[in-house]
């Protein structure tokens, strides 16, 4: 393998062992619940600890990136990403539960960053899209640490020891690949600002990310609710809808690149945005269970792309990738974590059903704004950064 080929493995890896990562600890937080004996009330503003530190590290390492390159700060957020976890399963109550909850997510958040402006230092370099199947490695990492989190849960493992072994497993797999990242050197010219906001060419692309990102937290949070509530759905039915969403995220995200090649990114995120809005139309309108489970299936599809070819266009013509990412991941994020408890708090209003509409209605503005992820005119490929001999 040459050394695109081994760069290219080292990003899928991280994607791939970030994904694992938290899915093993998502689903031992009933566990954390049970052992610290706290109220839904006290485990939801938990929760919200750790995005507020995601959200304060993404521009902060977007900045980070731009000054010391991509290739450091994956590999020091990396570290930080893998051994953190394990104090969220010594933490002996509450007030020593948060401080490690936000300590976790600066870590995630970093990482996300990092991570992603590797991952364009790597496509540009290979000059071909790339980016989809990195961001498959991180979804079925995802998968695959859901399945070993459940194991350890299911065999009565500790938290501690069970995220500390799993953080030292990747870890192992991970560090040696560590040395084939790319680093990026400056091309001459003036340094951008440390901190990319959202506006000019940037704010479509935040609009974008916010919207995709929106719908992934409401399937991800309603989509077992609406159908046991709404049709009456058993509890194992409930839970395929989430199952057919992750499996065709999953395989959209690996046909991904292709799909870029061939199509190209207006067209490829057009297309996925029609396809994502009828399936949320299925999914709110839908008359029976296998209707709105073919529904979750195609907001799957539809929006498996998305994410990745908005984050290559975020970074064309930049020369300094993290920041601009960062103003694009975060309003992203946001959308993630505020998207559930919108949909909660319309559903009190007009119903569950009526709720989950919202989503084709803000895909519509996905499909109206897919123009804005057109490669900047004349930006060369490598968007003005070069790489240096990995040593």
């Amino acid at each position: 393998m040459n050394r695109l080929g081994w760069a290219r493995t080292a990003v899928t890896a991280v994607f791939a062992a970030n994904g694992a990562l938290f899915g093993n600890w998502a689903v031992r937080i009933p566990d954390v619940k049970e052992r610290l004996d706290l109220s839904d009330a006290a485990l939801g503003g938990a929760l919200l600890v750790p995005a507020v530190g995601a959200l304060v590290a993404m521009p902060l390492v977007g900045a980070l990136s731009a000054r010391f390159g991509s290739r450091t700060t994956t590999v020091s957020a990396a570290l930080a990403f893998f051994a953190l976890p394990v104090l969220l399963g010594l933490a002996p109550s509450l007030p020593w539960l948060a401080p490690a909850l936000l300590l976790f997510g600066l870590a995630f958040g970093g990482l996300d960053v990092a991570m992603n402006a590797q991952a364009v230092t790597v496509e540009r370099t290979l000059a071909r899209p790339v980016m989809s199947s990195f961001h498959a490695a991180f979804s079925a990492g995802a998968l695959v640490g859901a399945l070993t989190g459940s194991l350890a849960a299911a065999a009565g493992l500790p938290l501690g020891l069970h995220l500390g072994v799993a953080g030292l497993v990747l870890l192992v797999v991970c560090a040696p690949l560590f040395p084939a990242l790319l680093r990026e050197e400056r091309a001459p010219g003036p340094r951008g600002p440390l901190v990319a906001w959202p506006r000019g060419r940037l704010l479509p692309l935040a609009f974008i990310a916010l919207v995709v990102l929106l719908a992934e937290g409401a399937v991800g949070d309603w989509s077992a609710v609406h159908l046991r509530d709404e049709l009456g759905a058993s509890a194992g039915t409930a839970g395929l809808a989430f199952t057919a969403f992750s499996l065709t995220m999953v395989a959209g995200r690996l046909a991904g690149d292709r799909v870029v090649a061939a199509w190209g990114r207006v067209r490829t995120v057009r297309t996925s945005a029609l396809v994502a809005m009828a399936g949320g139309l299925l999914v709110a309108l839908g008359p029976t269970v296998g209707a709105v489970l073919a529904g979750f299936a195609a907001l799957g599809a539809g929006l498996a792309c998305t994410v990745p070819v908005v984050f290559s266009a975020a970074a064309d013509g930049e020369r300094e990738v993290g920041p601009a990412l960062a103003a694009v991941t975060t309003p992203g994020y946001l959308g993630f974590l505020l998207g559930p408890p919108a949909i909660g708090g319309l559903a009190e209003v007009v119903g569950l059903s009526a709720a989950l509409a919202l989503l084709p209605v803000l895909l519509a503005g996905v499909v109206v704004l897919a123009g804005r992820t057109a490669p900047a005119s004349g930006a060369p490929v490598t968007g003005g950064t070069s790489v240096a001999p990995v040593t």
